[in-house]
This record gives C-alpha cells, sequence and structure tokens, in this order.
C-alpha cells in the first residue's frame, strides 16, 4: 500500500481528505502574479529560470502572459553594456490545463560566459519589459544551492514563508531545487499560481531545479493522471527520452555532477510503463559519461521504509526505491543522496550494503517547506542518526561545495540552524 492510499485509510471517513494530505486543496487566488512586468498592454507573470545542464554558460527562461504575446522575444546583454544586446525568438509552449488556457513561452539562453553578470528582458515588437538581472554560475570555487522538501499546501503563505526567509538569508545562491509535491494538486492551477507567487524575487533571479513528485500527478478528483501541468511548467535538460522527456534529467555545476531521478512509477506505468529500467540504462551512462569528482542524487520518495504507530505489521526496513537504486548508487559512487515524501528532517548518515558503512553516500530525508505535516506518524528508523526537533516545523537545507568539501546544513525558516554535515574526498575510499 503507498503512502496516499494508507492515509486515505488511516484517516478514514474525514470528510476533509485530500488525496495524501490532510488539508484540501487551495481555492483562492494567488494574492500577486510573480514579477509584475508589462510588455506593452500585456502583463507578464511567473517568469522563471530552469537550471540547464551547464548553467555556467547557459539558461532557460519560461513567463506567462495574460494572453498571447505576438513574436515575443527575449533580449540579453552583459550587464550596463547597452550596445550589446542580442534577441532570441522565444518559443510558444501555451496549452490548456485545469480548464485554463495557459499563455506560455520559453527562451534559452546559449554561451554565456561563466561568473559573467547579466540582464534580461521580454520584448514584443516595439514595447519590452524592465531588465532584469541574472548571472551565470562560475566553472570553479565552488557554489551554494537551496534545496526546498515538499511545499505542498493548503495555505502557500506558509511556503511563501520559508523561500523568502532561505533567500534573504542566502541571497548569493547560485540555483534552487525543489523535492517534489510542489503542489498538493498537480492539476489546481490556483494552487499553481500561488505557488509561483510565493517565489517572486528567487526563481526569477536564479535557476531553480525541479523534482516531480507524486501530487503533481493528481487530478482534481484525486486520481491519478499523467503530470501534465508541471510538464509544461519546467522545461529541464533534455534527457533524450521518447517516453519520459522532462520526467527525469541532470546537470553540473563546478565539479558536482546532479542526478534527477523520477520516483513516480508507480504513478505512471498504467500510462506509461518502463520509467524504471528507462532511468537505470540512462544513469549509468549519465554518470560515466561526465566523470565529475562529486555525485548528488535528487529523488522525491524516500529509500527507507519506517515503521508507522498504530501499524505493528509495517516493518522497518527499505522502501522499492531504496531497493532498486541503493546499489546504483553506490556502484557509481554518488557521494550524497536527497530524498523527500515523508515531510520530515532527518540524517541517515553513510549506508552501503543496506547497513551503516563509511564508504557509502550519505543520505538526507530533506524535512517539509509547506503547511502538510504528519504528526508523530513516522517511528525513529535504526538508520536515522538525527531527526529534526519534535513538533517538527518546515525547514530548508543550504547545500554548497568548496573546493574538496561538500556541506550540507538544515535551518528553520528564522534561520536557526538544526544541522550541519561536511563531507571531504578523503572520507571515502
Amino acid at each position: 500500500m503507498n503512502r496516499r492510499h494508507f492515509l486515505k485509510f488511516l484517516l478514514g471517513g474525514m470528510a476533509f481528505w485530500a488525496g495524501g494530505c490532510f488539508f484540501p486543496a487551495a481555492k483562492d487566488e494567488a494574492k500577486k502574479d510573480l514579477m509584475p512586468m508589462t510588455v506593452g498592454d500585456l502583463k507578464l507573470k511567473n517568469l522563471r529560470q530552469i537550471i540547464t545542464d551547464n548553467p555556467a554558460v547557459s539558461r532557460m527562461f519560461m513567463w506567462q502572459s495574460n494572453d498571447k504575446i505576438p513574436s515575443a522575444t527575449l533580449e540579453y546583454r552583459p550587464k550596463g553594456a547597452d550596445g550589446e544586446t542580442k534577441k532570441i525568438a522565444a518559443l510558444d509552449e501555451s496549452f490548456e490545463d485545469d480548464g485554463e488556457k495557459v499563455f506560455q513561452y520559453s527562451a534559452r539562453i546559449e554561451y554565456l560566459t561563466p561568473g559573467g553578470e547579466y540582464e534580461y528582458r521580454i520584448a514584443a515588437g516595439e514595447n519590452a519589459s524592465a531588465w532584469q538581472e541574472f548571472r551565470a554560475a562560475n566553472t570553479t570555487g565552488g557554489f551554494k544551492a537551496i534545496i526546498f522538501p515538499d511545499s505542498q499546501s493548503s495555505d502557500y503563505n506558509v511556503w511563501e514563508n520559508v523561500a523568502q526567509n532561505a533567500i534573504k538569508a542566502n541571497p548569493d545562491a547560485d540555483f534552487f531545487v525543489g523535492m517534489g509535491d510542489l503542489v498538493d494538486n498537480g492539476e489546481d492551477s490556483t494552487q499553481w499560481q500561488a505557488w509561483f507567487a510565493a517565489l517572486l524575487g528567487l526563481i526569477d533571479k536564479i535557476p531553480f531545479a525541479p523534482v516531480m513528485g507524486n501530487h503533481e500527478t493528481y487530478d482534481r478528483k484525486w486520481q491519478v493522471r499523467l503530470p501534465n501541468a508541471y510538464l509544461k511548467y519546467f522545461a529541464p535538460p533534455a534527457n533524450n527520452s521518447e517516453k519520459f522527456p522532462r520526467y527525469y534529467y541532470s546537470f553540473t555545476v563546478g565539479d558536482v555532477h546532479f542526478a534527477v531521478i523520477n520516483t513516480q512509477w508507480e504513478e505512471t506505468d498504467e500510462f506509461a510503463d518502463g520509467l524504471v529500467g528507462e532511468q537505470i540504462s540512462w544513469l549509468k551512462n549519465d554518470v560515466k559519461k561526465n566523470g565529475k569528482k562529486w555525485n548528488v542524487a535528487l529523488l522525491h520518495k524516500d529509500v527507507l521504509q519506517y515503521r508507522i504507530s498504530g501499524r505493528p505489521e509495517r516493518k522497518e526496513g527499505f522502501s522499492d526505491v531504496g531497493a532498486i537504486f541503493m546499489p546504483l548508487f553506490e556502484e557509481l559512487r554518488f557521494d550524497v543522496v536527497f530524498t523527500a515524501h515523508l515531510h520530515t528532517y532527518r540524517d541517515r548518515g553513510r549506508i552501503k550494503n543496506f547497513a551503516r558503512d563509511d564508504t557509502g553516500p550519505l543520505y538526507i530525508l530533506t524535512g517539509i517547506a509547506g503547511d502538510v505535516r504528519y504528526p508523530n506518524l513516522w517511528t525513529d528508523h535504526a538508520l536515522d542518526e538525527f531527526v529534526a526537533p519534535q513538533p517538527e516545523t518546515d525547514n530548508y537545507i543550504v547545500f554548497s561545495a568548496d573546493n574538496d568539501k561538500l556541506t550540507v546544513a538544515a535551518y528553520l525558516p528564522d534561520g536557526t540552524e538544526i544541522e550541519k554535515r561536511e563531507i571531504t574526498k578523503g572520507d571515502k575510499t
């Protein structure tokens, strides 16, 4: 029984059941549009930067508008260099979902100078938005990233508080990650607007690396469907898959290679099977091809299985995700594996061959960044080395690379440090 069905059983006839969450879907419209810019009479919103395979030299921009933009163009230039403006014709990626027409566009910039500072704007004919700044990632000297756990919510003000406090405390972050279950209901457009609105000043400033969660696959009736909105909203690096484009991907920042694994085969198999096998083959080739100093995995569902309060028949152990991918992470010498899904922050330390081993990858369960909580549901696992203080509240993670060291630090929204772990290459043999 998966988590969604178990929790539905656990809550029985409670009328406010919402597909794996203790709260109903958000129904209020977003309080504000992301990126309140205009191009003539057109209003732009939800402007976002999406991670590319190498954000030191390229960048993907996506945005929406209240109406069709004729001849939409993205213009960019080195910061302050008025005479060096370049123009890129935008791709029309408009689509329909949740009974609405979404006017959406994308444009990818290539051949940036690593570490360079730039400006960009959206144009249509003689009209253009205001210039906005962005910077290319460095290829040396390390980086800083913010990692957000599940942000699904009934009230996205909580998510906004976590996100805004994180970027305020880390204005030098190079990119950020959402670990899946970005919204509570993947078809509900009002939730997506609330999620985007919470990221004003973040997703329009630095690239976003999305991870698909199971809640991205739910329709308004809480039945599983293909994650249509998620796949339209985010255009990550290509994986060359005919069957599962945008489901999984990889990218490299400096000496660190990130593999974004999709754990939603239980949800998607009835529509398109083969996701697991395809990813296993892809991951082996991808890691070997890149050959970077560090390898980091990002996946939504967790690798451990927890005993659940009130269910003595459920045994402690490893999930199907763990059984499939943990041996592969060891074979490919991954250094850190980040997971989500359980809405609790836990550091499991190093694991290899399904047991404590200081030569295995470090496994971090990232926590919660929204208002959906599972109080006292999961019993501590024997492999948990650290559990966030209870009752658990929201958190985010700052992940950084600096020469021969990786640092994982977890924080409460007010900046209080929960835990910090450091890894050096000398730690593994």
